[in-house]
């Protein structure tokens, strides 16, 4: 009986970390598309209302925070979103689940460090649509996301609304394959001696946009 009860409480506690250290299914990634409009030009986004979120785990738990933009433009034509920029400024990278603690300064700075997005390298991200599709007003925008000089074309839900002269558009959250940008750090697909010491691969995202009065 106590050789059931302890295999049971095993099978419970590798089943939990799985849990932890799996995301759902990482956004289909594409090869970029050319885009010939540089919407950023339009410079009409929020920045200090804006906001990237992020939220990365491992085996033992998880960490989230956001990201500020440096700039970006969003261009809306008869109540359509057409074009878009966002300059994502990677020196702002926020844990938001520790904030002001020693814990929080120390994942902050393991994620501007050189094995991870190397921000002295790479300042910014940046995110560059290239199509939307609008069903029933529910937004499928497809676009070219820049991390660390790599760029990849993903397509991410989304919705827009525009009151008084401000649009805000907000994306669902979707998940990036870090390892598909150059951030390796402590992947298990790369490295399987890490056992349980590995920081999941897939990375969870959301882009919240206001644009200027």
């Amino acid at each position: 009986m106590m050789k059931k009860i302890i295999l049971l409480v095993a099978i419970t506690a590798t089943v939990f970390a799985s849990c932890i250290g799996e995301k759902k299914e990482k956004t289909a990634i594409k090869e970029a598309v050319t885009v010939t409009v540089n919407a950023e030009d339009l410079n009409n986004v929020d920045i200090a209302a804006s906001v990237l979120n992020w939220e990365g785990s491992k085996p033992t738990g998880s960490h989230n925070g956001t990201v500020a933009l440096k700039s970006g433009g969003l261009l809306v034509e008869a109540g359509t979103l057409t074009q878009g920029v966002f300059v994502v400024d990677m020196n702002t990278i926020t844990n938001t689940d520790m904030a002001g603690s020693e814990g929080a300064a120390k994942i902050e700075g393991h994620l501007k460090a050189s094995d991870f997005f190397d921000v002295a390298v790479y300042p910014t991200a940046k995110f560059v649509i290239t199509s939307v599709v609008d069903t029933e007003g529910k937004l499928a925008v497809t676009g070219n996301l820049t991390i660390k000089n790599t760029t990849k074309s993903i397509t991410i839900p989304a919705t827009i609304a525009t009151v008084e002269g401000i649009t805000t558009f907000k994306s669902e959250t979707f998940t990036i394959d870090r390892t598909d940008f150059g951030v390796v750090y402590a992947s298990k697909k790369l490295d399987a001696a890490l056992k349980d010491k590995f920081i999941n691969d897939l990375m969870e995202m959301s882009f919240s946009v206001i644009t200027k009065a």
